[in-house]
């Protein structure tokens, strides 16, 4: 990572002209694997649901920040039918913008549409319950994640929870020139989730994704 911190501008804009281009469609979104989205959010939810249920410790469903949101894929199916309020934020407006009409009648229940990438975006204190991060992680630098996973912490209610689901490569970090970002492998995710003073309660692998793409895990942070 030591190249892109030291041109940590360029890693940035060049990241958010490649997402310009892409089209506001659940198939832009997923990188041309759209046919993965129903095993990808079936797979999400049974790993969130074990943290909703009625109990002592349990996370409520008060609200959710999907973080990297795009077109509110994952706020369509996953969020928004377990939460009452969901806020999503991501560096394309033209996304949001979508999202408006992709929620459809759900779209009332949405608080805010913030649009900053995340290394700049402060969540409001003691507002969620869960922290959504999927596929997103890559685009900013070790620093930069560590600062805005604190800041997250900051942001749960009692009993939150931070998720993020990410590609891990096999080892070392892998960059990506097409569209600026990076593959950490898993231990250097878990030592980026160390350093911003946050525990991992709970780890799942997503099966059955095509196995050209890098392996996909699940880490639930508190």
């Amino acid at each position: 990572m030591g190249d892109i911190a030291q041109d940590e501008a360029s890693f940035y804009s060049k990241a958010e002209g490649y997402w310009k281009e892409v089209p506001p469609t659940v198939e832009g979104m997923l990188g041309g694997y759209g046919s993965i989205s129903s095993i990808d959010i079936n797979g999400s939810k049974a790993f969130l649901q074990k943290f909703l249920c009625e109990g002592e410790g349990k996370t409520g469903t008060n609200c959710a920040l999907d973080c990297g949101a795009g077109i509110g894929r994952i706020t369509k199916r996953l969020l928004l039918p377990l939460f009452r309020t969901v806020d999503l934020v991501d560096v394309t407006q033209e996304f949001l913008d979508k999202a408006k009409n992709y929620l459809g009648g759900e779209s009332k229940r949405v608080g805010n549409y913030f649009c900053s990438g995340l290394q700049d975006f402060v969540p409001e204190c003691g507002r969620y319950d869960v922290i959504w991060i999927q596929w997103v992680i890559g685009h900013l630098t070790d620093n930069h994640l560590v600062d805005f996973l604190r800041r997250c912490q900051k942001a749960l209610r009692p009993n939150g929870l931070i998720i993020i689901k990410d590609n891990v490569s096999y080892e070392g970090v892998v960059p990506d020139e097409v569209d600026s970002s990076v593959c950490r492998d898993l231990e250097i995710v878990r030592s980026l989730v160390s350093r911003a003073g946050l525990g991992i309660i709970h780890e799942e692998q997503q099966m059955n994704f095509p196995t050209e793409i890098y392996q996909v895990h699940t880490l639930a942070l508190r």
